[in-house]
């Protein structure tokens, strides 16, 4: 028998949207050659096998996470899962920008406009009416997002170079 709340049952399943969007996101990063655009729009230095390695290293993250977070519902693991929700959100606007930015489509654009950013406003309103976070916590996962999305560029596109 559960001993969720009526409250974290909606947010303990709506978690399992972030990992099957980010399959289909690396399928269509996959299909629209994000590498290549990434090395020739970008100016930095990304090949297929980092490709692979960094989203199949993120897909098992954010699987472990879903499943921790729906099995056992901890505020750890809550806080962790939004702040993959806030990643995901600001690689939607990264996607939705560059594209703007070079007048070039990005590879990833449909799945990060049409999934990602959709699906981190449900996340985040499940997390805020389940009470797993605080408003405070859940802008502070926001914000770490943002920050290991800036991370994940600098080293997997750029190697670290300043």
């Amino acid at each position: 028998m559960s001993t969720d709340t009526f409250r974290e049952q909606p947010f303990r399943r709506v978690v399992w949207l972030m990992p099957a969007a980010f399959a289909l996101h690396i399928v269509e990063e996959n299909a629209g050659g994000f590498p290549v655009w990434a090395t020739n729009v970008l100016g930095g230095r990304f090949n297929n096998v980092d490709f692979a390695f960094n989203n199949a290293a993120f897909l098992t993250i954010l699987v472990g996470l879903t499943v921790w977070v729906s099995k056992s519902g901890s505020r750890r693991a809550s806080l962790l899962i939004a702040w993959s929700s806030g990643n995901i959100f600001w690689d939607g606007l990264f996607h939705v920008l560059t594209t703007a930015y070079f007048n070039r489509y990005s590879p990833g654009l449909i799945t990060s406009s049409v999934l990602y950013l959709p699906i981190s406003l449900v996340i985040g309103t499940a997390t805020l009416r389940s009470q797993a976070l605080t408003v405070k916590a859940l802008l502070g996962a926001l914000a770490s997002g943002l920050g290991i999305l800036v991370f994940v560029i600098w080293y997997g596109l750029f190697h670290f170079a300043i």
